[in-house]
């Protein structure tokens, strides 16, 4: 075997030798890859009060007369209690079937807490008399990004045999 030759069969050797090691570098173990993975949805267990601020679209199904089918709601930190949420619930009640009903408002604010998957929201169209209760659960398999469950109309106008109203929230923007 010549130089030349030995040379050539070292130059393949190595060129071989650094693609393998780059392949191997570049290829995430399978444990490395399945984690990045859970950590890119969490599910709805791992959610967390501060998840869920930001602005939500809100659909009711079937909502009483005077209240549109669907609002905006804007969540944030809680001001004084900083493990709870407090926000703005943003309705066009020119848009409901039935017009107008007194015990409602424009623009409502809520508060409430996240405890484990349960999202419970009290509602003030006036900032002092309770209006209404949201009860959710984080839908899991969304991200935290979409939670369903009743809403409850508790103003001094709601009919004493008020139905449980299903709505669905979902995440538009978080902060």
């Amino acid at each position: 075997m010549t130089l030349f030759s030995k040379l050539r069969t070292m130059a393949i050797s190595l060129t071989l030798l650094l693609n393998l090691s780059n392949g191997f570098a570049q290829t995430k173990p399978p444990q490395a890859a399945s984690l990045a993975a859970a950590n890119a949805c969490p599910t709805a267990q791992q959610i967390k009060t501060k998840d869920l601020y930001g602005q939500w679209s809100v659909e009711f199904t079937a909502p009483p007369r005077g209240l549109p089918v669907k609002a905006t709601l804007q969540l944030q930190q809680h001001a004084e209690y900083t493990e709870s949420l407090a926000g703005t619930l943003l309705r066009d009640l020119n848009a409901a079937p039935g017009g107008v009903v007194p015990g409602h408002s424009p623009r409502a604010q809520v508060v409430g807490d996240l405890d484990g998957v349960l999202l419970m929201l009290d509602e003030s169209s006036n900032g002092i008399n309770l209006t209404a209760s949201w009860d959710g659960k984080v839908v899991d398999g969304s991200c935290g990004q979409t939670i369903e469950g009743v809403w409850k109309d508790l103003s001094s106008n709601a009919p004493a045999n008020a139905a449980d109203v299903p709505f669905s929230l979902r995440q538009i923007n978080a902060w």
